[in-house]
């Protein structure tokens, strides 16, 4: 690689002389090249890895078989390999072969007939769903005895009881506090789930084809967010094989109190409001809702913002979903103060699918195909050219296919490829093999298909569309799903809803992110494993993606320090995740806190955080009435007189937040702005905090004072944080570090303007990927003279 990079630097300072000469360039060329036929010839046995081919179908006969992979290790040798023998045969339920190659040979092994897959051998652990273990909370952490005497209560679709992941083996009774019931004449709660109740203010026939009546589970949604925050661990769980492992929650010996309110339709405000009220009242410490929020800009036309307030009032944390509307900015819904918004991050860990053209030609997508073609290869057919006539349809509509848009007689036996993601669905009522979609956004997120599939990116289906227009007999396959480690995470889940929040700008939303794409979770064995029409699978785990799935593992990491410090407020328990979030980089996020906010979650480091911002009831109701809300509503919402002259106002940005948000004019304009804050100490009685700020170029940030010294455990702290200077882009991160030598307690800083509240930050994504384009197209250029 070294050498690769210096012929490419040659031939760039060649053509960018003076003089240019030719014969210049062709000497850096030649030199590079000389170098580089050294490094491969040199370093080829190097280069070498284990590989796996996988060529599926058995073959009885071992000595055969051995001849036939002998044969392809031949075919794709390089001339400078040594002789290659096989390290492994696999010939009792599958075939295939171990043998050590380089990429190149790789590369031609997965090209030759017969090969289904060719990938590398990873060295494994024992793993779980992956996510936690990802974030660095493993399965065996330090855990207080009484993690049990915590309840999640989670708002949701119901749960599946019968679940490995509720069983109550070794629990003892629900703790004391516990007032609440077993609503159900179909479902028996235990001492892993003490509670559960339903909510569903109308319905009728129709309603009742499709629902149960109880706290059962129907659609799987609450089983999967419950197992996720709080389920035992369970050994050897995949889906039909994919994500192979232990599948348990961050706080899996906390109870589970469960509150349905989500049916086949809907999740009504009303019975969400109501699900609060019982929560409250129950005896909850940590609430969990993967639900997405209303187009409301103010707080209390809210259900949730409601619900999460009185639920504050009572010492209990609210954690909600940040909405799957990304990555358009401002698109946010849950962004109530007094609660935890969650955005969803990717991990280090992906699912592959290939596709392979009858020109042997092979492209990597996404999914979770578990069907498996064998390598047969199949015609394929480009929607736009299979329009259903009859119906009225057109290339136009058919390209899409949409709902009835294609025709039967011409799709029936062939792989299809659609231009839009709802394709699966038609290709299924038609009849098809399979069905390739192309991607239209980012290509994080794999979905189940209840026939073979796969999304590509767009790119890449231009190429397969290429293929199909200029062969005769156009034909591909495609291959089961694998997984792969995704070295670019954690990254913002394409589909995760971005700030600013339309309430309150100058709150930073969302507040943290987690693990949400592709989570392996319980599953309720009578839904089923997707919405797409034609899918019949039913089964006990299922990989699912959402907002709705980060959401419950700030849930479960809330609990964790619930355990801990069962006395801190909802807010310190926020500031303490919020604070020793791992930062997440603004250059591979183009929106940057508005996409992952503090950053991802790092439960350890949140036990023991060194210093909190701390907020009570007091602090919120001063921030209302910064908000405007007048006596009579305050009121209504306190239950007592307010008289806000008398206790205060706070601004949106003196609100005791873990993080600064500060929306500026113009960037041609000089701005200038202030923070107040407080921190409590709860590390060391005897520590002296230093203030560490990082900030773009542009923008001058000073914290007055700038050190802090505590003489005990509790005592606050104040401290003023300016900004002034001019903006460079439309949106500037900076930080804040409050350090003592033994704790960092970091919070983000965010400047912007309002192009990010316009939705113009959304471009940066656009603009990002423009200039990568330009760049390597000019060096290009540059390369070839």
């Amino acid at each position: 690689m070294v050498f690769i990079l210096l012929t490419i630097f040659c031939c760039i300072v060649a053509s960018l002389t003076m003089d240019s000469r030719p014969s210049l360039c062709s000497l850096f060329l030649l030199l590079g090249l000389i170098l580089l036929l050294v490094q491969c010839y040199s370093s080829s046995e190097d280069n070498m890895k284990t590989y796996i081919v996988y060529t599926g179908k058995i073959i009885n006969d071992e000595a055969s078989s051995l001849i036939i992979y002998q044969n392809m290790l031949n075919q794709v040798a390089e001339s400078n390999s040594t002789s290659k023998s096989i390290l492994y045969q696999y010939k009792r339920s599958f075939s295939g072969f171990a043998a050590k190659l380089t990429a190149e040979e790789a590369r031609r092994m997965a090209g030759l007939d017969g090969v289904v897959s060719v990938f590398p051998n990873e060295k494994r652990q024992l793993l779980t769903t992956r996510s936690w273990d990802f974030i660095g909370f493993p399965e065996y952490v330090e855990r207080e005895y009484n993690e049990c005497d915590v309840i999640i209560g989670v708002i949701d679709s119901g749960i599946w009881p019968e679940s490995e992941s509720f069983n109550d083996k070794g629990y003892g009774p629900p703790p004391s506090k516990w007032k609440g019931i077993c609503q159900s004449s179909d479902l028996t709660c235990n001492n892993k789930i003490i509670g559960a109740r339903y909510y569903r203010n109308d319905y009728g026939e129709d309603f009742l084809k499709n629902n149960i009546l109880s706290p059962r589970d129907t659609t799987g949604h609450g089983t999967h967010t419950a197992s996720t925050a709080a389920g035992n661990p369970v050994s050897m769980t995949s889906m039909l094989g994919l994500g192979h492992g232990t599948t348990r929650g961050g706080a899996s010996s906390a109870r589970i109190a469960v509150y349905k309110v989500c049916w086949s339709d809907s999740c009504q405000d009303v019975d969400i409001l109501a699900a609060f009220d019982d929560a409250v009242i129950d005896g909850v410490d940590i609430l969990s809702v993967s639900i997405g929020g209303s187009d409301a800009s103010i707080h209390f036309m809210d259900a949730i913002s409601v619900g999460s307030f009185h639920a504050m009032k009572k010492g209990i944390l609210t954690v909600s979903a940040a909405g799957n509307l990304g990555p358009k900015s401002s698109s946010l819904t849950n962004f109530s103060p007094w609660a935890i918004s969650v955005a969803a991050s990717t991990m280090d860990r992906k699912f592959v699918t290939k596709v392979k053209l009858g020109d042997n030609k092979i492209y990597e997508g996404t999914s979770l195909n578990t069907f498996d073609l064998q390598g047969e290869l199949w015609p394929i057919i480009y929607a736009g050219d299979a329009p259903n006539k009859e119906a009225g349809f057109d290339k136009d509509s058919s390209r899409n296919c949409s709902a009835n848009s294609l025709d039967i007689k011409l799709v029936k036996g062939k792989i299809l490829l659609c231009e839009d993601r709802i394709g699966p669905s038609e290709a299924y009522r038609v009849g098809a093999v399979g069905v390739l979609v192309q991607g239209q956004k980012s290509m994080d997120t794999a979905c189940s298909y209840p026939l073979p599939g796969c999304h590509l990116h767009s790119k890449d289906a231009a190429k397969v569309h290429k293929y199909i227009h200029s062969t005769r007999n156009p034909v591909a396959t495609i291959f089961k799903t694998y997984e792969a480690n995704d070295t670019l995470a954690p990254m913002a889940a394409s589909f995760s809803s971005r700030g600013p929040n339309n309430a309150t700008p100058e709150i930073l939303k969302p507040d943290l992110t987690a693990p949400g794409v592709d989570i392996l979770a319980s599953w309720s064995p009578i839904a089923l494993i997707s919405d797409i029409h034609g899918e019949k699978r039913k089964l006990e785990f299922n990989i699912v993606s959402g907002t709705s799935m980060s959401c419950p593992h700030v849930s479960g990491a809330a609990a964790y320090i619930k355990s801990f410090h069962p006395t801190w407020s909802p807010a310190a328990v926020r500031s303490a995740l919020m604070t020793t979030a791992k930062q997440m980089s603004p250059d591979k996020n183009p929106d940057a806190e508005f996409a992952y906010g503090a950053g991802q979650i790092d439960p350890i480091k949140a036990m023991n955080p060194g210093l909190v911002y701390d907020a009570n009831e007091e602090d919120y109701i001063r921030f209302l009435c910064g908000q405007g809300l007048n006596m009579s509503i305050l009121l209504q919402i306190t239950e007592r007189i307010i008289n806000c002259s008398e206790i205060g106002y706070l601004t949106a940005r003196d609100l005791n937040y873990p993080s600064f948000a500060f929306k500026a004019p113009r960037s041609k304009h000089h701005l200038n702005g202030s923070f107040k804050r407080a921190v409590t100490n709860v590390g060391l009685p005897m520590s002296t905090y230093r203030a560490f700020v990082t900030a773009p170029k542009g923008l001058n940030i000073s914290v007055i004072p700038n050190v802090l010294s505590f003489t005990s455990l509790g005592e606050k702290q104040t401290f003023t944080l300016t900004v002034n200077g001019k903006m460079k882009k439309s949106i500037g991160s900076a930080s804040l570090i409050w350090d003592d030598g033994k704790y960092q307690v970091r919070s983000p800083i965010v400047v912007f303007d309002e192009r990010a509240v316009n939705g113009k930050g959304a471009n940066l994504y656009r603009i990002y990927c423009i200039c990568i384009v330009i760049f390597n197209l000019l060096l290009y250029i540059i390369i070839i003279g």
